[in-house]
């Protein structure tokens, strides 16, 4: 019987996800995951929530994911694309939300320095 993927495996394929696709990612400020694999609570079934900074797209935020091929990834990926303008309105648009990501967020791919959480 095959077993669900751990943690440890599912940031392994994330990160060489990364470093696949690093010329394709040139638009991404920051990459993580977030929710159950983050928190070392996934189970039979669970899927990896993943959050994406981008400079900017003319998507709606709702068609933005389908962008991303994730297929590598050894469970189902559900992926929050914002625009960096987008981040900047979360924490007072969503609050609790924000606070969440940035105590729960792995950072694969982090903002550089000249731009905060």
């Amino acid at each position: 019987m095959r077993r669900w993927p751990n943690r440890a495996e599912v940031d392994s394929a994330l990160r060489q996800w990364v470093a696949d696709f690093a010329p394709e990612l040139v638009t991404v400020l920051a990459l993580g995951y977030f929710g159950s694999y983050a928190r070392d609570e996934a189970g039979l079934g669970s899927d990896l929530d993943v959050v994406m900074i981008v400079t900017e797209s003319d998507l709606p935020f709702h068609q933005r994911s389908g962008s991303w091929n994730f297929l590598a990834i050894p469970v189902p990926v559900e992926a929050l694309v914002y625009t960096w303008v987008e981040w900047q309105q979360l924490a007072s648009r969503q609050p609790r939300f924000y606070q969440t990501l940035l105590r729960e967020t792995v950072w694969i791919k982090p903002l550089e320095n000249n731009r905060g959480y």
